[in-house]
């Protein structure tokens, strides 16, 4: 081989070299990950506050005394369990009194139905059919009535309880 050959073979080695080192370079500007992901179910309620007291002073002659409401209150609700998957159900911690009725209606969240429900201590369904939301600035209305029967009652507080449950 002369001279000439060897360097055009040994241009065309380093050539190759190189050509094989640039693309083993270009493997590694590159790396990959797998990241694993998860969302788990979420359905809370949050309420504004409690309302005043509420209480019945007044009636018509030979009528009922006039009943009174309070609307003063709202609630927060995040579900994304899937459509209609869940609803809300509202409890007092021990029952009213004889005559003396404690209403609730909760304004429903989109594509709910909301119904209004005497509260006693065994739970009601005050929404039903809830769907994936995100929604704040709900209303809660109370109304507390009375029959004449009633009489006089003193004075007293309950707790209501709202939970989220499945459908």
């Amino acid at each position: 081989m002369n001279t000439n050959t060897m360097t055009r073979i040994s241009t065309l080695a380093v050539a190759i070299g190189l050509a094989f080192s640039a693309n083993s370079w270009a493997a590694d500007d590159t790396a990959t990950q797998t990241v694993g992901y998860e969302v788990q179910e979420i359905a809370l309620i949050d309420v504004s506050g409690s309302p005043a007291a509420m209480t019945i002073t007044a009636a018509p002659a030979g009528q009922a005394p006039t009943p009174v409401t309070d609307a003063t209150t709202t609630y927060s609700i995040t579900n994304n369990a899937g459509t209609d998957s869940k609803k809300i159900t509202a409890a007092i911690n021990t029952d009213m009194p004889t005559g003396v009725t404690l209403e609730v209606e909760l304004g429903a969240p989109t594509g709910a139905t909301a119904t209004k429900q005497a509260l006693s201590s065994a739970p009601a369904n005050v929404v039903t059919g809830i769907d994936n939301v995100s929604e704040t600035g709900k209303s809660i209305t109370y109304t507390l009535s009375a029959t004449a029967a009633a009489g006089k009652v003193t004075s007293a507080n309950k707790t209501v309880t709202f939970t989220i449950t499945n459908s």
